[in-house]
């Protein structure tokens, strides 16, 4: 039977690794304080890129600080069938929309289509846009770090982390 536990203790493992991944986190903490983006569509975003990459840690994190915030069990229970549910606002769908096509990049062979972005541009300006790219990258970054080090869902606590 494999083991459920990290391969690596990533902060433990170098004074060099510990500090890239300090930054790492503080790119993400930026964004997350800072960016005049709903604190909602932050999470969706993130919770929605997790599942894609199969994320247990970041999928477990994401969902319980949506509930956490006050989100309906119904959105945090729906994200992953966005698509064929009426709770997300058109806004919401658009960012969306764009992290399916940000994180499934490698199946689309020119990337993320221009209909997609100009619609998130509808509903975004080029500041909330530029953070909705980061956030995007950013997670992604984080989901193949969980899926790689075998990071499991199930303990997270909201708020763990400050």
């Amino acid at each position: 039977m494999e083991s459920h536990a990290p391969r690596l203790d990533l902060f433990g493992s170098s004074p060099v690794v510990a500090k890239a991944l300090k930054h790492f986190s503080s790119a993400s903490r930026a964004l997350i304080d800072g960016a005049r983006l709903p604190r909602a569509t932050q999470d969706l975003v993130m919770l929605r890129a997790s599942q894609i990459n199969g994320c247990g840690y970041c999928t477990d994190a994401h969902s319980k600080d949506l509930a956490h915030a006050g989100e309906s069990a119904a959105r945090v229970n729906l994200v992953a069938a966005w698509r064929e549910s009426t709770v997300f606002t058109d806004a919401e769908r658009a960012a969306l929309e764009l992290t399916e096509q940000g994180t499934r990049i490698a199946d689309a062979a020119g990337g993320v289509p221009d209909e997609v972005w100009a619609i998130a541009a509808k509903h975004y300006d080029e500041e909330q846009l530029a953070a909705l790219l980061l956030f995007i990258s950013l997670i992604n970054a984080s989901n193949r770090m969980g899926v790689i080090n075998r990071m499991t869902g199930g303990d997270y606590q909201p708020g763990q982390f400050g």
